[in-house]
């Protein structure tokens, strides 16, 4: 089986768990494959952790989840050095902390501080962990999927823009519709009657399947076929074209300028670029396309930009603003 065809089962299986939110299902597998990682806002019992769950069960790897609390420190997250005794001599030994794992939940981050969110930056970007002065390498296949409640919520801390614009993309949940909520009452009801079954007749609950697995090498191929995919020079330019009405939007229009504070970092059109590579690559085609960009660019760009007090008083969020982007600028 092809590393296309095994990430699309891969998918498939995790929407089988998932009803009623394909979209952060999808875009799970992106971050994967872009190499990035995600941060999920929506209210509580919107399924955010069931997702990460599903793509942890149905992958190869380790799997941990931080729940952040306002009274989390950074070494609960990183890890820390502590004091032995051996042979009558003291030593110091690096305990990792939960952050050293193939696929990390990040719950409700911005329930704690920022000096402690920040103790995600350096693994996030640097993919390492530096304590004591010793840097500490993460996994090759390293994944953070962030959740936080709305900021109007009571106990919430927001997130400061340097921890934003570490991650790849930014995935809103909304409540499912009526077909949904059904489904959804059906699933959770059919798995606790399972459960249930399980326990009256002390059946264990089975493992997964070692087939039915993803292996890591899966997703490292398929990166691979991904860094092939072609990005045409009008597409790249139209790339270039959305990075930079964000940070001069007064060539398009007051208005635009209006809405946007500051604008996308570098680190902004390069995730565009990769996450249109792999949302390409996912429908089986190995050039990227304008609609490609542009489907893709909200997820991208969202919490990468700083609203202005125009766009604030008006109730407007990013999405707002990323939309009045992409109408500024027409594809060509």
């Amino acid at each position: 089986m092809s590393a296309h065809s095994e990430i699309v089962d891969l998918q498939n299986r995790m929407a089988k768990e998932i009803v009623g939110q394909s979209d952060i299902v999808e875009r799970l597998v992106i971050g994967l494959l872009a190499n990035g990682h995600l941060l999920v806002e929506g209210l509580p019992g919107l399924a955010k952790t069931r997702a990460i769950k599903a793509l942890s069960k149905n992958l190869e790897g380790t799997f941990n989840r931080i729940q952040f609390t306002p009274d989390l420190i950074s070494p609960d997250i990183t890890g820390q050095e502590v004091i032995y005794t051996e042979n009558g001599q003291n030593a110091f030994r690096f305990i990792k902390g939960p952050i050293f794992a193939n696929i990390v939940l990040a719950d409700e981050i911005n329930r704690a501080p920022s000096k402690t969110q920040n103790a995600l930056l350096e693994a996030m970007e640097e993919r390492q962990v530096t304590v004591a002065g010793v840097g500490h390498k993460m996994p090759d296949l390293f994944l953070v999927m962030a959740t936080q409640n709305p900021s109007d919520q009571a106990g919430t801390y927001p997130l400061p823009e340097a921890q934003m614009d570490r991650f790849l993309m930014h995935v809103r949940v909304n409540y499912p519709d009526e077909k949904a909520e059904g489904e959804i009452i059906r699933l959770i009801r059919a798995e606790e009657a399972a459960q249930n079954a399980a326990k009256k007749t002390g059946a264990k609950k089975e493992a997964p399947v070692e087939s039915k697995l993803t292996s890591q090498q899966t997703i490292f191929d398929a990166r691979a076929e991904i860094n092939r995919v072609v990005v045409p020079e009008a597409v790249e330019k139209h790339i270039v074209d959305l990075i930079f009405a964000t940070r001069y939007p007064q060539r398009y229009s007051y208005e635009l300028r209006s809405l946007i504070r500051t604008g996308v970092s570098p680190r902004g059109s390069l995730a565009l670029d990769r996450c249109a590579r792999a949302w390409a690559w996912l429908r089986g085609r190995d050039v990227v396309t304008i609609d490609d960009v542009r489907t893709i660019a909200k997820g991208v760009l969202t919490h990468r930009i700083v609203i202005g007090h125009r766009a604030k008083e008006h109730g407007l969020k990013g999405d707002d603003v990323v939309d009045a982007v992409l109408d500024s600028v027409k594809a060509p």
